[in-house]
């Protein structure tokens, strides 16, 4: 196949597009899982008995066991969001070219 003067490999490639949005999840993620890390760390240390952290909402050890599992929560969804959004920034970019056109693999 002949190459024509006119080619340039660059135009199959897309792109790279800004990735704002990404960073701001990326940074609102790992704010949740510190949040939920704290939310951790004063439910336990109210279980445990220390003094409480968050005033009257973890006086009871109810209230203590709710803070607890909320900020296993919140811990939890940060770090998933926070995969997530790694995992699409890392992402490779395709050709802009049909899939048929590709040269075939065994």
């Amino acid at each position: 196949m002949k190459i024509s003067d006119g080619f340039d490999a660059r135009r199959l490639r897309p792109k790279e597009h800004r990735n704002w949005r990404a960073r701001f999840a990326l940074a609102f993620a790992g704010l949740l899982t510190v949040l939920g890390a704290l939310l951790l760390l004063a439910g336990a240390s109210s279980l445990i008995g220390h003094p409480s952290a968050l005033g009257e909402l973890n006086n009871s050890a109810t209230g203590a066991a709710l803070v607890l599992v909320t900020g296993l929560l919140v811990s939890w969804l940060g770090i998933g969001l926070w995969r997530r959004c790694r995992r699409r920034m890392r992402a490779p970019f395709g050709l802009n070219i049909a899939p048929h056109l590709m040269k075939k693999r065994d």
